[in-house]
């Protein structure tokens, strides 16, 4: 008795009309029972798990991705650099600031401690204390410096909406300035 052939192109087509969905949703579209089945057959697509909810849904690349390369539908995010690990250190690598752990929790929706710990633990970023947090540099040690003052520029310049408000004295201000065109590439 031949083997059943189950049709790539059912899968297909119930993710271009859904957007997302679950293994259990995959294999009732493929009439399947077997999760081996439904991953065969991804291997012939290129699919995106979701780096949000332990990675339980699936999508097709393509969906409308914003400049960082994150798309969500439902409350589900997807990232092209795959998974929230893969995607956090390609953040802070590409990052001419470095991220602070609720920066990136915010940009990406997702709890990031965890995966930031691995990062670090795993020497595939940096940490370093800068106002009192932690900030997550690139292990490249000219970009983590770069990052590393960029950031330590910002925080010395106050932020203020009438200038007569600063508490600082002429010559303070003149020194943050200062420090800030020299972290300026030219």
């Amino acid at each position: 008795m031949r083997p059943l052939s189950f049709d790539l192109k059912a899968l297909r087509k119930h993710l271009l009309q859904h957007k997302i969905a679950t293994l259990p949703e995959l294999k009732s579209a493929l009439g399947t029972s077997a999760d081996l089945t439904v991953f065969r057959k991804f291997k012939r697509l290129d699919y995106l798990s979701s780096y949000t909810h332990r990675g339980h849904y699936y999508a097709l690349p393509g969906s409308s991705p914003d400049d960082a390369g994150l798309w969500s539908h439902q409350g589900v995010y997807f990232s092209r650099f795959g998974t929230l690990v893969a995607t956090i250190e390609s953040y802070v690598n590409q990052s001419p600031r470095g991220w602070f752990a609720d920066e990136l929790a915010n940009t990406l929706h997702a709890e990031v401690q965890d995966p930031l710990h691995e990062l670090v633990h795993t020497e595939r970023l940096r940490r370093s204390q800068v106002a009192g947090r932690f900030l997550y540099t690139s292990t490249d040690t000219r970009q983590a410096g770069d990052q590393f003052r960029s950031r330590q520029t910002v925080q010395s310049v106050p932020l203020v909406a009438d200038a007569s408000a600063l508490q600082a004295s002429p010559d303070e201000l003149i020194a943050a300035i200062l420090l800030f065109y020299s972290s300026l590439e030219e």
